[in-house]
């Protein structure tokens, strides 16, 4: 048994007082799944989890190469997205992986700055900053490359008063079943088979 140690209570106050966040985030923004079939995942997920339909993309909106459907339910958006082409990169991932989370999208107050900041300490960038605007305002999004082929996309959205984002229009349903009290994600877990 150890003797002479000290316990230390590290709350929340900064250790260093010089240390600074580089990457302070706001919470998550969205996570995106890939589907085969947008329509039916977003029935589904109303209908056992009790999420609300917010927005929508496709070829109504100038979305030439897939369809996605944004539900909510408190502050969890889920964007279920399924592609229109048979030669997409979203059609090879389902064909890999099956129906699953591609992009887990972060909220951030500078996506520019996120994405500097971590491909400056060895992150693969997977989409530098972009800015996407309509009559709604302005997002800013960039992305890292994080394990397998899931990424992390930086939203910077404090200038945009839309449905969701760019390219996507309010989503009217008549069918919204009641909430099923989830409020936030708290976590995400990657796994990923070990070798043998």
């Amino acid at each position: 048994m150890a003797t002479g140690l000290k316990d230390v209570d590290y709350g929340l106050e900064k250790i260093m007082a010089d240390a600074q966040d580089f990457l302070p985030l706001l919470g998550t923004d969205y996570v995106e799944l890939y589907v085969g079939n947008a329509k039916q995942s977003a029935h589904y997920y109303k209908t056992a989890w009790g999420f609300q339909s917010l927005a929508y993309a496709g070829l109504e909106t100038g979305m030439k190469d897939r369809t996605s459907y944004v539900l909510v339910q408190d502050k969890i958006r889920l964007v279920l997205t399924t592609p229109m082409t048979p030669d997409s990169p979203i059609n090879e991932h389902i064909r890999k992986h099956g129906d699953g989370v591609k992009v887990i999208a972060l909220w951030v107050p500078d996506a520019k700055k996120a994405w500097e900041e971590t491909t400056k300490r060895g992150a693969k960038s997977f989409m530098e900053p972009v800015r996407e605007e309509d009559e709604h305002g302005y997002v800013v999004r960039s992305g890292i490359h994080t394990y397998g082929e899931t990424v992390h996309i930086f939203v910077e959205r404090d200038n945009y008063k839309g449905a969701f984002m760019p390219g996507f229009k309010p989503w009217k349903s008549h069918y919204n079943p009641p909430p099923t009290g989830l409020k936030f994600i708290d976590h995400m877990v990657g796994n990923g088979a070990g070798a043998r």
